[in-house]
């Protein structure tokens, strides 16, 4: 049996959700995908091949050891749409009995045995954020993906109920397999918010939020929010916003500059993995209040660097966070401010939600994830 993973998105330089899920999955998948892997004998001795997109992944994309079971292939091609295309046309030569797509797109050539990942389905709950182009793309790829595969995993029960609800995707046809958690980095170095004052350490209190800066997270809301701790509390907190911008960065921007505390938000950019970690961990509150999640990764990794979570009351986020976070309507701004002022201003209501968030953490690890992910892969051929 030869197993395909399309890697083409787990192996770029800078990752977001999507790609750290992939790179994340395909990473544990080693232990359980060997040549003799102890739980499932029906992947003993099968290949597994990597497929990577040499226009985005280079020779030294993948940056850990491979099984001797399994090898990378660079599959090149001049066209734009490399799974549609190239991933297609290597399916068609060279056909995988078992294909895993870690990310919602299955090629139109591909196996009967197609497993895929829906993460989540932004574009229809928050349509201003997509053109109308990528609207019309997103909906035709993940309702084909839906079809053509054998099995669909849902990151979270919330992204399997709308599959079933909007797309009429059959319940039997999909299996929930949650995400996993990377181990809270315990570094010390604080590169990122050197520069902002004269010590390698922040000696400041400050609010976070880590993610795509864009309109559907609620970056508006978010600075709304800590405009009136600002006024109401005249508390000395900053607010970093850390990430690249996205869809109605010109809004955000212009939000940004016309606010009174304007001195006091910091814009990072895109961080990497150890500056993240950096930026969590002496963190007053993190704000995640976002107006959809398929999963909501950033409020996992909160909670287990120990800081106290806002995010939403809708989608995903319930599901995920448990009861280690306060949960708040997106779109009641005072309600996200006086639940962070809660926070900052009770410590024992701080620390319980603190707890909480551990325990929760405790749920969740991509060991689990990559496990129950195989087993599927060794199922599914039987």
């Amino acid at each position: 049996m030869t197993i395909g993973i399309d890697a083409s998105r787990a192996f770029v330089k800078n990752k977001t959700g999507i790609e750290e899920y992939s790179y994340q999955v395909i990473k544990h998948l080693r232990d359980f995908l060997k040549d003799e892997p102890a739980f499932a004998k029906a992947t003993a001795g099968k290949q597994v091949i990597l497929y990577l997109d040499p226009r985005i992944n280079d020779k030294n994309s993948v940056d850990f050891d491979l099984p001797p079971n399994w090898k990378a292939k660079f599959l090149r091609t001049p066209f734009f749409f490399w799974t549609q295309v190239r991933l297609s046309l290597e399916m068609l030569l060279k056909r995988a009995d078992v294909l895993f797509v870690p990310a919602h797109t299955v090629p139109i050539i591909h196996p009967k045995n197609s497993i895929v990942v829906m993460h989540g389905l932004e574009f229809e709950f928050c349509p201003e954020a997509y053109s109308s182009f990528e609207r019309f793309y997103m909906r035709w790829v993940i309702k084909s993906s839906c079809r053509w595969a054998k099995e669909i995993i849902a990151v979270s029960e919330n992204t399997k109920k709308d599959l079933m609800k909007l797309y009429e995707v059959p319940e039997e046809k999909i299996k929930v397999i949650y995400e996993g958690i990377s181990e809270f980095s315990q570094s010390s170095a604080f590169p990122l918010l050197a520069n902002t004052r004269n010590s390698s350490k922040p000696s400041f209190n400050y609010f976070l939020f880590i993610g795509r800066l864009e309109e559907r997270k609620n970056i508006c809301g978010i600075i709304e929010a800590f405009e009136i701790l600002k006024e109401k509390y005249n508390l000395p907190h900053r607010l970093i916003l850390a990430g690249k911008f996205g869809f109605g960065a010109d809004v955000i921007k212009s939000k940004i500059a016309n606010s009174k505390y304007k001195a006091d938000i910091v814009l990072t950019g895109y961080v990497s993995e150890e500056e993240k970690w950096e930026l969590l961990k002496s963190a007053e509150v993190f704000l995640f209040p976002s107006f959809y999640e398929g999963f909501g990764l950033p409020i996992l990794e909160a909670q287990s660097a120990g800081v106290p979570v806002v995010t939403s009351n809708i989608s995903s986020m319930p599901e995920v966070a448990g009861s280690g976070a306060v949960l708040v309507d997106p779109k009641n701004i005072e309600e996200i401010a006086e639940s962070a002022q809660k926070l900052i201003s009770d410590k024992s209501y701080k620390n319980d939600i603190i707890e909480k968030g551990l325990e929760n953490v405790k749920r969740f690890s991509w060991d689990k994830c990559a496990e129950k992910i195989a087993k599927l892969i060794s199922d599914i051929h039987e």
